[in-house]
């Protein structure tokens, strides 16, 4: 596998996810600052020119978090995923999929201080139906899916310690701030994230 990506953007989350399954793959590093994102070569990998992919058997696959559904998938006997057949798919699909389309849309629209807008015309809703949702999906103890650490932890809480770096998630409450707390603790997070000073 090739893992196409740059420490300082959201290839860190697949970075780590790569880490946590201790997956072979050789790491191929885009600086973006220079332009690399834009080239032909790797605008054929992916069109959008952004990090990260992953190219695997000539399979390419873009996007955070179906990058790390798919090696979840891949390494399925390393538990991080549930079964193909588990009904536990159900909230586990919810976790992975919240951050991206909901989660850090409504983050960038604030972030730009764009107020007027209709909550029902678009995908994520208001800022706070985002972080009553972010409250009752974070777990008190343990991982989303119970005592198991997951992909889903990866990205739902790869994405919320993220927004409290960025100053995106202001006054994080103590359920969320100590669940950022358990993931910054886990090596592979701290092996991934040098630059977040997690000890």
């Amino acid at each position: 596998m090739k893992h196409y990506f740059h420490p300082m953007s959201r290839g860190a989350t697949t970075d780590w996810m790569l880490t946590e399954l201790e997956a072979p793959h050789e790491k191929i590093i885009i600086d973006f600052f220079a332009g690399e994102n834009n080239s032909p070569e790797y605008r054929a990998i992916n069109p959008m020119g952004k990090v990260p992919a992953l190219e695997d058997e000539g399979r390419i696959v873009t996007e955070t978090a179906a990058i790390c559904a798919y090696l979840a998938d891949k390494y399925l006997d390393k538990g991080f995923a549930p079964a193909v057949s588990s009904p536990d798919r159900a909230r586990y699909y919810r976790y992975l999929f919240f951050p991206g389309t909901t989660l850090e849309p409504m983050f960038s629209v604030a972030q730009l201080g764009i107020t007027d807008f209709n909550p029902q015309s678009v995908g994520w809703g208001d800022m706070d139906r985002c972080l009553a949702t972010v409250e009752s999906m974070t777990p008190k103890s343990g991982w989303v899916m119970g005592e198991r650490f997951t992909a889903a932890d990866v990205v739902f809480g790869g994405t919320l310690d993220f927004a409290i770096q960025f100053g995106w998630l202001k006054d994080a409450s103590p359920t969320v701030a100590a669940y950022v707390e358990r993931i910054r603790a886990r090596p592979a997070y701290q092996q991934t994230h040098p630059q977040s000073g997690a000890q």
